[in-house]
Order: structure tokens, then C-alpha cells, then sequence
């Protein structure tokens, strides 16, 4: 019993750096800081939102499509050797290029024999002042898929993706023990201090309730530092099933280690069974937009 104890318990590494005007640094950045985090014990480390690069969504300029890469490719290829080297699972948001004129954002899963478990596409798109991603990004079509790593059963949703309830859902329902959230979320200019401190407590309250509801660990990654109009406010975290904070970054870079136990995931679905008294049969609705009134 001790040994299975010893083995439900995965100490996760969360990346949050500032990112320059350069992919090969920021590249090489990233790689060194996910060394630190496997010397610190981490066997599973992410990577916030489009980490080769500062975020380009700011605009829509045709320029920053230079920046897409194949899966596999540049990116995949460094990671995927790194993740062999130091027998770790690294997940990494990539601007995948998938075929002329179609571009993701994408989500790859290396497990730690170096092989790619999985991609996950992300799935909602937003088009808001300073976060133009539908001018570059085709909506994802790989679903909400759950990947069997060597130290735990992973999902994978970028971002946006963190407001969906639903999203959530599913990946858990496909298993998933340990929800990620690479993210690139911030203040931006002329916001009221008032109202920017309310949607920082949103962004984190939002994925906490997916922890609760799930009965699983939450773990979001967020870029930090100023890049053109965006201040990005890091504060990168990890939730457990019960939605309590174990661990969580300022705003400046750091790389966050927590410890998670997933054996307290189906202690607390046991106490909390919220998968087993849904209502499946009464949930035709949510497949509509709205209601008709």
C-alpha cells in the first residue's frame, strides 16, 4: 500500500517567464528552466500559452504566421530529446502550421520517453481588443482528449479554453487526473484598477470551480512582464480536487512546484460524487447556443 501511495503522488513544474522579440532564446529559456524544475523534482512540466514567442495576437499582421512550425518540428524535436535526457513530461504550447493557411494553437504532450503522446488544439477562439486570435487560429478539431503519461493521465486546454465549463468536463470524463492551463492573460490599458483586480480573481476562481466539479488537479501556467499594451500578471497556480491552493507564483518569473496526490481524487469523488448524480439524460440543451424564448 506504501509503494501505490508513493506512486499517486507527481510533483508538477509550471514555466512562467517573460519572453523576448527572439523564438530561439526564448526556446533555449524555456529548456533551461524545465531542467530546473526536473532537479527540483518535477516529473510533469508545462510551458505557458505560445512560449517561442512574445504574444503576437496583439495585432493582425500577416508578418507573425513566420512564426508557425510543424508538429513535429523545431520546437517538438529540442523538447522531445529534453524530455528523454531528463525523463520528464513536457507540455508546450506551439503555433502549429498545420497545412498552408491552416494555423493552430496548439498543445503538445511529450512524454517522458521522448515520444509525443498527443496534441490538443484549442478549441475556443477569442477575438477581444489585444487578443486577435481568430485571425490566426482555426478553431480545434482533436476535441478534449485525456493522455495516459508515465506519472499521470493528462488534459490539455489553452487559455481561453479556461472560461468552458464544458471543456473541462469532457476532459476529465476522458480520464484525466490533472487538468493544464497554458495561458497567456493580463491587464490591459486604461482598466480601471478595480475591474482588473475583479477579472485576475475570475480568471483563477473560474478554474478552481473546474477543480471542485471534477474532482481533479488544476494546474495553470501564465505568461508575466510587460509585451506592447499587455501587462501579463503571472500568477501562475495549482488547485487541488477540493479546489484549495497548493501552490502559486507572483508576477515576477518563477518557476512552481507542487506536489499533487491523486489518490485524493477519488477520495474526494467519493465524498463529492458529482460524476455519478449527473443529470445526463437532461442535458440535451447544452448543445444548443440558447434557448429559444
Amino acid at each position: 500500500m506504501l509503494a501505490r501511495q508513493e506512486n499517486e503522488r507527481v510533483k508538477v513544474g509550471l514555466v512562467q517567464m517573460t519572453c523576448d522579440a527572439t523564438p530561439a532564446q526564448n526556446l533555449a529559456k524555456a529548456m533551461a528552466r524545465i531542467e530546473t524544475a526536473a532537479n527540483k523534482g518535477a516529473k510533469i512540466v508545462c510551458l505557458q500559452e505560445l512560449f517561442r514567442t512574445r504574444y503576437f495576437c496583439q495585432s493582425e499582421d500577416q508578418k507573425n504566421f513566420k512564426f508557425a512550425e510543424t508538429i513535429p518540428g523545431p520546437s517538438t524535436d529540442a523538447l522531445c530529446e529534453l524530455a528523454r535526457r531528463r525523463q520528464v513530461v513536457i507540455i508546450a504550447s506551439v503555433f502549429e502550421k498545420r497545412v498552408a493557411g491552416i494555423y493552430h494553437n496548439t498543445a503538445v504532450v511529450i512524454d517522458a520517453d521522448g515520444s509525443i503522446g498527443g496534441k490538443y488544439r484549442k478549441m475556443h477562439i477569442p477575438d477581444d481588443p489585444l487578443y486577435y486570435e481568430k485571425f490566426y487560429f482555426t478553431p480545434g478539431d482533436l476535441g478534449f482528449p485525456s493522455f495516459q503519461t508515465r506519472y499521470a493521465k493528462v488534459a490539455v486546454l489553452v487559455c481561453w479554453d479556461q472560461w468552458f465549463p464544458e471543456g473541462a468536463r469532457a476532459a476529465a470524463l476522458a480520464g484525466a487526473q490533472i487538468l493544464f492551463y497554458p495561458t497567456a492573460i493580463g491587464w490591459i490599458p486604461n482598466e480601471a484598477r478595480a475591474t482588473a483586480r475583479n477579472q485576475r480573481e475570475a480568471w483563477q476562481l473560474i478554474q478552481r470551480s473546474h477543480a471542485i466539479a471534477n474532482g481533479v488537479y488544476v494546474a495553470s501556467v501564465n505568461r508575466v512582464g510587460r509585451e506592447g499594451r499587455i501587462k501579463f500578471w503571472g500568477s501562475s497556480f495549482v488547485a487541488g480536487p477540493l479546489g484549495e491552493i497548493i501552490a502559486h507564483c507572483g508576477e515576477r518569473e518563477d518557476i512552481l512546484i507542487a506536489r499533487c496526490d491523486l489518490s485524493k481524487i477519488e477520495e474526494t469523488r467519493q465524498s463529492w460524487p458529482f460524476l455519478r448524480d449527473r443529470r445526463v439524460d437532461a442535458y440535451g440543451p447544452l448543445l444548443t447556443r440558447a434557448l429559444d424564448r
